[in-house]
């Protein structure tokens, strides 16, 4: 008989486990531990002092857990291993893919020794517990502006208004934009795109569209995106976060303000990492050029075009799929150069792009942020890039802030 409860420990959730974790309990710690990813925990402990049995059926569970926690940054700890689980372990040759301690009195020590030396500041804003790292940056990064989306509620763009950016002038970025050499080739191809650190994203305005990018694209210096508009920064983080909401998600502007509240800056660039707990998220169809010009002579926004030139949503979507964003948001729109106001929607103290990504856990580990990304891009497919919207909602992820020069 299997039996558990969920208690915390010096912050990391405990399941205390009894009886034998067999192949008619191994489903029960499954389940609790996919939820525990699923809710953002990436270390928690298993008290295995009252388990008197475990059979490879059980094994399995915490193999499969156990490897899945580290692509992340998080791990099981074991405490109070009993001697016939510890033979066992050790005969499946697996002591040491597990930190074990005698009890749960060893874990203060044990965390205490996994954060050396660095100084991570925590604070609870607004339901929302935050943990991050302020960096020696104190250089602001200017922003840059490519292109001018005027054109774009006319369908009015043409070849003349291609504005070409070469990866190495853009760490971050959003904007309306594609890659290619031939106009006549690509023109159909602009779509939602994004720039983070360097890789670029983007979501061709055609139907049944799937995300085209490049990694690495700041290495090779013939390549050059193609931009109707969009914009830009280059800057080193100032800070660098994860966050957890303590009972419901939060939305974005509420997470936004949060960050307001770590940086003294006006302007913010952002770059996240984040666990979707239902996605609002809107894109172009067709690509505003002259050639698409709606018969009617109105604007794409008008009612009478709307629905074939944009797709807006009716209900949140992608849950629990990871997403990656970047952007810039202002702490009052006062605060934006009255020139650049046009880069931040009405109603709006935010401008951010997103892809939506595979459904998988993340790393919640801050010092491997930029890590934390490469690894995404390389394993994850990505499905769509996106305006992200103000009803988005996320219970944990991790951040990245730069401040901008006004």
């Amino acid at each position: 008989m299997f039996e558990y409860k969920i208690t915390e420990e010096c912050s990391i959730k405990c399941i205390n486990a009894k009886g034998r974790i067999d192949s008619l309990s191994s489903s029960d710690i499954q389940k609790v531990f996919d939820e525990f990813m699923l809710s953002g925990e990436r270390t928690f402990l298993v008290d295995m002092a009252a388990v008197n049995y475990v059979s490879s059926a059980g094994l399995r569970v915490f193999i499969s857990t156990q490897k899945a926690l580290k692509k992340v940054g998080g791990e099981i700890i074991l405490s109070g291993v009993t001697g016939p689980v510890f033979e066992i372990l050790k005969m499946s040759g697996l002591v040491m893919l597990f930190r074990m301690v005698a009890d749960k009195d060893g874990i203060p020590e044990l965390i205490n020794k996994d954060a050396g030396e660095k100084e991570i500041i925590a604070r609870e804003i607004d339901g929302i517990f935050i943990e991050y790292i302020e960096t020696d940056e104190r250089k602001p990064s200017p922003l840059f502006v490519a292109g001018n989306q005027d054109k774009t509620s006319g369908s009015s763009f043409t070849e003349d208004d291609i504005v070409l950016v070469r990866p190495s002038e853009m760490r971050f970025g959003c904007g309306l934009a594609t890659l290619g050499d031939d106009y006549d080739e690509y023109k159909l191809l602009f779509g939602e795109s994004m720039v983070v650190n360097n890789a670029f994203f983007f979501y061709p305005a055609v139907k049944r569209s799937c995300v085209d990018f490049l990694v690495n694209a700041h290495k090779n210096p013939d390549v050059a995106y193609k931009f109707f508009h969009g914009f830009g920064f280059n800057g080193n983080y100032r800070y660098v976060l994860s966050f957890q909401t303590k009972t419901d998600p939060a939305d974005l502007p509420s997470i936004i303000r949060s960050f307001f509240k770590i940086s003294h800056a006006d302007v913010i660039g952002i770059c996240m990492i984040a666990e979707s707990n239902g996605l609002w998220g809107m894109h172009i169809k067709q690509v505003p050029i002259i050639d698409q010009k709606p018969a009617n002579g109105k604007s794409i926004f008008d009612n009478e075009n709307f629905s074939d030139w944009i797709d807006y949503p009716v209900e949140p979507s992608c849950t629990n799929n990871i997403v990656i964003a970047t952007g810039i948001a202002v702490r009052d729109r006062q605060h934006l150069n009255p020139e650049r106001a046009f880069l931040i929607p009405e109603r709006s103290n935010f401008h951010i792009h997103g892809g939506i990504f595979d459904k998988a856990p993340i790393c919640s580990n801050m010092a491997d942020f930029d890590k934390e990304l490469i690894r995404l891009f390389n394993e994850c497919q990505v499905y769509k890039i996106q305006h992200i919207l103000g009803l988005s909602k996320f219970s944990a992820g991790m951040a990245a802030i730069v401040e901008i020069e006004i």
